[in-house]
């Protein structure tokens, strides 16, 4: 190009030998072009180097090529601030990574929005309402998160991790949660762990994953031959998997195999069964959910169930896509099957 004059979409039309409209056509990624055109403009525009101006490109679409990943969960009203711990979560890092790797082939970028009380939740529903994005993807530890409602609210599209509690008009993607809780009940059976302690989490909180997996566990259990003679609470952390492994030894010292309903919580178990002088898995074997990193870097090794997360995160970002450009039909679920890997603690 003359100068240092950026190339236009003139130049790019002139090298491609069509209409600068079908370049326009072709740039912003709508669907009534031939794939040969298609091509030989793609070709021109990495000839002459031309970058789309964003913001032009917007008021063409109407779209922003971004959206909203949005890590929600709730803290009591004068708790601590629970954005560090939310962060330091491996689960919300690999589905972060999951959408991120699906979105950038798109030329769509994420955003990342965290919504841990009230005033947060007014902050990310007002912007996505104001189309600062064009949808979210919403992953929430909260049975109770108002936020799914908010965002549906909204008019933009909202795909979420997790089956909400009740059906609310959005797409979802979750994990067989019952059928991963039977294969840790299988797997402690099959080893010949015949009593048996549940770390799950708290049912006030209505929490429908964990639930489910300590459902499955307890009927798998039970089909084994097996019991399960001590329950104890957590939230998703290892020190509240700690809290709630010693509470379940306090209950039944004689427990010989213990499921956490995910993988932070059965490091805290593991922990607290070290300091105890308890042998994994010779005097008690444990079994986690999610095949996270934590669970590789363990000591022992955490035997576990593996949720998909990334893929799942993938499917995420596509069926939000989709809506995005234009896909009206009904709302869309996808559950993954879990599958159980077998390390040293079980």
């Amino acid at each position: 190009m003359a100068g240092n004059r950026a190339p236009t979409l003139e130049d790019v039309a002139r090298v491609a030998g069509v209409s600068r409209a079908t370049v326009s056509r072709v740039v912003n990624q709508e669907r009534r072009v031939a794939p040969a055109i298609q091509e030989k403009v793609t070709a021109a525009v990495a000839q002459t180097g031309y970058v789309p101006n964003r913001a032009a490109r917007s008021l063409v679409t109407r779209r922003s090529g971004s959206v909203a990943v949005i890590v929600a969960g709730s803290a009591p009203d004068d708790g601590p601030d629970r954005v560090a711990e939310m962060l330091a979560d491996p689960f919300f890092g690999r589905v972060a990574g999951g959408a991120v790797r699906a979105l950038r082939p798109h030329d769509v970028h994420p955003v990342l929005m965290l919504a841990d009380d009230a005033d947060a939740r007014a902050q990310v529903t007002s912007f996505v309402a104001l189309g600062h994005v064009d949808g979210a993807l919403l992953v929430s530890t909260d049975g109770h998160d108002p936020l799914t409602a908010e965002l549906h609210a909204t008019g933009r599209p909202v795909v979420v991790f997790a089956r909400p509690p009740e059906d609310l008009g959005v797409s979802w993607v979750d994990v067989a949660n019952a059928e991963g809780g039977a294969l840790a009940a299988g797997r402690l059976v099959a080893v010949g762990r015949r009593r048996l302690g549940v770390v799950d989490v708290d049912p006030a909180l209505d929490v429908r994953a964990s639930a489910d997996r300590a459902t499955g566990f307890r009927s798998a259990a039970t089909r084994g031959g097996a019991a399960v003679v001590a329950t104890a609470s957590g939230e998703f952390t290892v020190a509240s998997g700690a809290a709630a492994a010693r509470r379940l030894l306090d209950q039944a010292p004689d427990l010989d195999g213990i499921f956490a309903a995910n993988d932070l919580m059965a490091l805290g178990v593991l922990q607290v069964l070290q300091a105890r002088g308890l042998r994994v898995p010779d005097d008690v074997a444990v079994v986690g959910f999610d095949d996270s990193p934590v669970a590789t870097i363990s000591a022992p090794p955490l035997t576990t169930v593996r949720q998909p997360v990334e893929e799942m995160a993938r499917a995420m970002a596509e069926l939000l896509l989709r809506q995005v450009g234009g896909d009206t039909t009904a709302p869309r679920s996808q559950i993954f099957a879990p599958r159980l890997v077998v390390r040293d603690s079980a």
